[in-house]
């Protein structure tokens, strides 16, 4: 499962691309307030840092306004993915952009079926909500297991996209889903990181290589 990076923020980026594992970032509207500035500015930092899929989302409601946001991230770099919303204009924009060889991300999937549209109009990604499904009681996870099988069955040129990941547990449940892709905040993927006994192994072997170190210098 490839892992996109969900944020703006370049310095974030930066850390996780020195881990080896970054394969791609993610961003809305609302990672780009946080860090403030030119989008288009940001967004080529960003595609610097990462040869991976970059997604920048339009604002525009209509389908004109949508294409014509996405051709002018087009240009920015060729990593660019071009995120719209799940909407009747944002089908129509998905499909005259793949027409244009252009690729795009279907945000803000719900269900299966929406994702079944996207996949139809040409979407390249489609990223189901998790967190925000299980927010309103309902399982998000499955909205995942069943586009995959969806995209398995019927081979759709397309990937499915985990995205609203809030914990660790999310991200081994879009793994065991086989989903394509997780994007995750770094927040989350820390916390992946980090398990007690493994700290504290670290610790004990460090306390047994002082102790051999000491007992090893000669005595003044």
């Amino acid at each position: 499962m490839k892992i996109f990076l969900d944020t703006a923020d370049v310095d974030e980026i930066s850390v996780v691309a020195r881990w080896g594992i970054l394969d791609g970032v993610t961003t809305n509207p609302t990672l780009f307030s946080k860090v403030g500035g030119s989008y288009d500015d940001v967004l080529k930092q960003i595609c610097e840092l990462t040869p991976g899929p970059v997604s920048a989302e339009v604002v525009a409601a209509d389908a004109a306004g949508m294409v014509r946001e996405g051709k002018h991230f087009a240009t920015l770099a060729p990593n660019i993915v071009v995120k719209i919303p799940m909407s009747e204009p944002g089908l129509e924009a998905m499909s005259r952009l793949r027409s244009e060889g252009i690729k795009t991300n279907c945000t803000l999937i719900f269900s299966a079926n929406q994702g079944l549209l996207a996949a139809k109009a040409g979407a390249s990604l489609l990223s189901p909500f998790v967190g925000r499904l299980d927010d309103i009681n309902e399982d998000g996870m499955n909205v995942v297991r069943e586009l995959v099988t969806i995209v398995e069955t019927h081979d759709l040129k397309t990937e499915v996209l985990a995205a609203s990941i809030r914990s660790p547990r999310h991200m081994t449940e879009a793994a065991l889903a086989g989903s394509h892709v997780a994007t995750v905040p770094l927040a989350v993927l820390r916390r992946m990181i980090e398990h007690p006994l493994t700290e504290a192994g670290i610790a004990s072997f460090r306390r047994d290589w002082d102790a051999v170190q000491s007992k090893d210098r000669p005595q003044a």
